[in-house]
């Protein structure tokens, strides 16, 4: 049984998969994605499985990576390393890749990954007054691992605005670069997710996967040369002089020597 991913199933066969983190807000740990991406995986088998909802519990979304996950990256070997970094990258691929539509729910803040879990939604609502953003260049890290499916949403040219510096947008802005497919007020959020996923219940369920497939056919989907060359660029910057400062000023809260 999950102890961070929590799954509730109605009886229409939609399946809501919640980040349930909520005292550390959903930061995304090696257990948790190792958890999200097998749910995902059981889903995708399950033929009984309409639609699925990608939710949280708590009141941030998901603020990214976990700290004490990535302070333990920092004392592993490369090769170690890349191997466990790779964990979100197949998580966000389970999620990508499963054939039944998959809706965000982003009721909250979402960083870092949690920019990459709305990304691979194929449609994802958020909330007014959320804030979303890539933060990992504050860190001398890059927004690797979710890169692909982070530029395969947005497009090369909007990717552009927020991928390298580390901006904070609001959830307003995240629709006009493609990220969320529209904003509600927090109190209408639910009534939006669910006129997302009624209309699926009309269309035969093999029509709906079939035509999601086909949709990844024809637009292309984040192949694994792209996941491994961002998980390889990711495993360099660890290995220089930024990263471990940007690190070191984060755990000592202060200022890393490059601002200001």
């Amino acid at each position: 049984m999950a102890d961070f991913i929590r799954t509730s199933r109605d009886e229409r066969g939609v399946v809501t998969l919640r980040l349930a983190r909520p005292d550390k807000h959903n930061a995304l740990s090696s257990q948790m994605m190792t958890e999200l991406e097998a749910e995902a995986q059981t889903l995708a088998a399950d033929a009984t499985c309409r639609v699925v909802i990608l939710a949280a519990e708590g009141p941030t979304f998901c603020a990214g990576g976990d700290l004490a996950w990535m302070r333990d990256q920092r004392g592993m070997d490369a090769a170690t390393r890349k191997r466990e970094s790779r964990r979100i990258a197949t998580a966000l691929g389970a999620l990508a890749e499963l054939p039944q539509p998959l809706i965000g729910r982003i009721h909250g803040n979402a960083f870092g990954g949690g920019v990459g879990l709305a990304a691979v939604c194929d449609v994802a609502i958020g909330v007014s007054g959320a804030k979303m953003g890539l933060t990992e260049t504050r860190l001398g890290l890059l927004p690797a691992n979710i890169g692909p499916y982070v530029i395969a949403r947005m497009g090369a040219a909007r990717a552009r605005e927020v991928f390298m510096n580390a901006r904070i947008f609001e959830a307003e802005e995240a629709v006009r670069l493609n990220l969320l497919t529209r904003v509600v007020p927090p109190d209408a959020l639910d009534a939006a997710v669910e006129a997302e996923v009624a209309p699926y219940l009309e269309c035969a369920p093999g029509a709906v996967a079939a035509a999601k497939a086909l949709l990844g056919d024809l637009a292309g989907r984040v192949g694994a040369a792209e996941v491994d060359m961002a998980i390889d660029a990711l495993a360099a910057r660890w290995e220089t002089e930024e990263a471990a400062e940007g690190l070191d000023a984060f755990f000592e809260k202060r200022p890393p020597r490059w601002r200001g």
